[in-house]
């Protein structure tokens, strides 16, 4: 049988579990609503006490054009370029891509980009605070090229640079990736 002492301390030890568990409250917040064509997507990352997010500057491309480009196919007359920023140490904040000197899409950790190009070589270009880089990257009708754009970022400073890589290589983490833009130039 109880007695009339052990009620109040019920009382505290269930006050002080409840506070112990307050800031596990944010662990356990919905995932974040995936974006519909025509919105903006935003990458949610959880550093210590805060989230932050890095949005694309435009609309993503719908469901069924993200289902199309991940089949990662050819197009017959053009050079298609699939640049993908998925790594695990990624710098979380955006970055806006230029191809051949034209502004083309912002890139934010765990995306894909596909671009169409008409054959030949053409320059893929960043710029951050920091500074810019760029890779040059030549290819024939009907071929598939695979780059990465790889963020590290450090409380001292942030870097980007590319590199190409083989298709099977960077599928897999592709597919986990949100297409953020199409861009067809190949006009």
């Amino acid at each position: 049988m109880a007695t009339s002492t052990d009620h109040p301390r019920r009382r505290v030890l269930l006050a002080i579990a409840s506070l112990g568990l307050v800031p596990l409250t944010g662990c356990m917040s919905p995932p974040a609503r995936p974006a519909t064509a025509g919105e903006v997507y935003c990458h949610s990352l959880r550093r210590s006490r805060r989230t932050v997010r890095a949005c694309t500057s435009g609309p993503v491309p719908s469901d069924a054009i993200e289902a199309e480009a991940k089949r990662f196919e050819a197009a017959a007359d053009s050079l298609t370029i699939y640049v993908l920023r998925n790594r695990w140490g990624d710098a979380w904040f955006t970055v806006p891509m230029a191809v051949d000197g034209v502004d083309g899409a912002t890139s934010i950790p765990k995306s894909l980009i596909r671009i169409r190009l008409k054959p030949g070589m053409h320059r893929l270009s960043v710029r951050w605070d920091e500074g810019n880089a760029h890779l040059d990257v030549s290819g024939a009708a009907g071929e598939v090229r695979f780059v990465e754009l790889i963020g590290r970022g450090w409380a001292w400073r942030s870097s980007f640079n590319w590199r190409v890589a083989d298709a099977q290589e960077l599928q897999a983490r592709a597919l986990a990736s949100k297409l953020v833009a199409d861009i067809d130039l190949d006009q």
